[in-house]
C-alpha cells in the first residue's frame, strides 16, 4: 500500500476521534492537550501519569472518557492504609461449602483512576505493576486476564509531600505518558464557572465502543514512520545517556542517568497515536516534538548539581530538542 492510500485509510478509520473528542469537550472546557494525551495512551495501549493541583478536572476527564465509550470505570482512593487486597480482591473462606472464594477487587474495569497514587505505600502500588505490565492480576493460584482495552491512570498532587511515598523509578517507567496540567485561562474559567454554578455541565454519550479503539490499535501499528525519523527518535533519547556525543557536554553532570529502552518505544508508539489523531497516515517530526515531554519528562533524572540550580527535566529535554537536528 503506498503512502497515499494509507493516508485515505487512516484518514476514513480515524473518524471516531472527532466524534470522541466532540462528546468529550461536552463536559471538559479547555485541557485539550490532556484530552489528547489521554487518547494517546489509550491508543499506545500505555498507562499516564498526571500530575497536577486539585481541582483541574482530572477525575472529571477520565469518567467522561469512559461515559463516551461506554467502558467500565473504577476511582480507587490511595491512603496509606490501603492493602493489595482492597486493589486486586481476595480469597474468602466459604464456611459452609469449606472453600475458598475469590472475590475481585476494583482492578477488573477498562478504567482505573488510581488517585493520589504516592499516599497509598509501596505493596499496593507494586499491586498494580502486573496488571499494568502483563494486563493480568493473580489472585491466590489464580491468574486472571483483564478486560480490553484497560488504562491506569494515576495522580500526583505536587504540592503536598507530607504522609507520601514517592514512585520508585521502576515503576514510573512504566507509565508510557506523565502529564503536567496547569491552571485554566480565564476565559475557560468563566465557561467552568458558568457551567456550575447554572447546572448546565452536559453529559456525555457513549458515542463508540470499545472495539472501536481496539481496532483503533492495530490501525496505529500500520501508520508509517519513516527511517529517519526513527533515527531521530533513538538521536533524542540517546542524547540523555551520552549527551557529550551531540554535542551537549554542558548536560553530562545535569542528568544521573538517562531514558530507558522504554522511551524509544513510547516515543515511536505516540508519535503514531499523534499521527492517527490528526487523521495522517504518516509520522512527521512535530508529532515526536510533541509527545516528547510526555513521554521523556519522567525517564530523565537529574543530578543534584541540576536540582540546585533548578533545572528541570523539562529545561533538558528542551536543550536536546533544539540541539539534534530534524529530518
Amino acid at each position: 500500500m503506498d503512502i497515499a492510500q494509507l493516508n485515505e485509510k487512516i484518514k476514513n478509520e480515524s473518524a471516531f476521534i472527532d466524534l470522541l473528542f466532540s462528546e468529550i469537550g461536552k463536559v471538559i472546557v479547555g485541557q485539550r492537550e490532556m484530552v489528547e494525551r489521554l487518547v494517546v495512551g489509550l491508543l499506545g495501549n500505555g498507562h499516564i501519569l498526571l500530575e497536577g493541583v486539585p481541582g483541574l478536572a482530572k477525575t472529571l476527564a477520565i469518567k467522561t472518557l469512559a461515559q463516551s465509550m461506554k467502558a467500565k470505570f473504577q476511582r480507587i482512593q490511595f491512603t496509606p492504609d490501603l492493602l493489595p487486597a482492597d486493589l486486586i480482591g481476595t480469597q474468602i473462606y466459604n464456611q459452609k461449602e469449606g472453600n475458598f472464594l475469590i472475590r475481585k477487587g476494583p482492578i477488573f474495569s477498562n478504567f482505573i483512576l488510581a488517585d493520589e497514587i504516592n499516599r497509598a505505600p509501596a505493596k499496593v502500588q507494586s499491586a498494580l505493576l502486573e496488571s499494568m505490565q502483563e494486563r493480568q492480576v493473580t489472585i491466590g493460584a489464580t491468574t486472571f486476564k483483564l478486560e480490553e482495552p484497560f488504562l491506569v491512570l494515576a495522580t500526583q498532587n505536587p504540592i503536598e509531600q507530607e504522609g507520601t511515598y514517592p514512585l520508585p523509578e521502576a515503576q514510573v517507567d512504566r507509565f508510557m505518558l506523565k502529564i503536567k496540567i496547569t491552571y485554566p485561562g480565564r476565559k475557560e474559567e468563566l465557561e467552568i464557572m458558568r457551567h456550575n454554578i447554572n447546572d448546565t455541565l452536559g453529559t456525555p454519550n457513549a458515542v463508540i465502543s470499545s472495539a472501536d479503539i481496539l481496532k483503533g490499535r492495530e490501525l496505529i501499528h500500520e501508520v508509517y514512520i519513516d527511517e529517519k525519523i526513527e533515527k531521530y527518535i533513538l538521536d533524542i533519547v540517546f542524547a540523555t545517556r551520552t549527551p557529550k556525543d551531540f554535542g551537549l557536554e554542558n548536560l553530562g553532570d545535569l542528568i544521573s542517568y538517562g531514558a530507558s529502552p522504554r522511551a524509544s518505544i513510547n516515543l515511536a508508539l505516540g508519535a503514531k497515536a499523534m499521527a492517527f489523531i490528526k487523521r495522517r497516515g504518516y509520522v512527521i517530526p512535530e508529532d515526536v516534538r510533541a509527545i516528547c515531554y510526555d513521554v521523556m519528562r519522567h525517564r530523565v533524572a537529574v543530578t543534584y548539581e541540576a536540582e540546585a540550580e533548578e533545572i528541570s527535566p523539562e529545561s533538558i529535554i528542551s536543550e536536546i530538542l533544539n540541539k539534534i537536528e530534524v529530518p
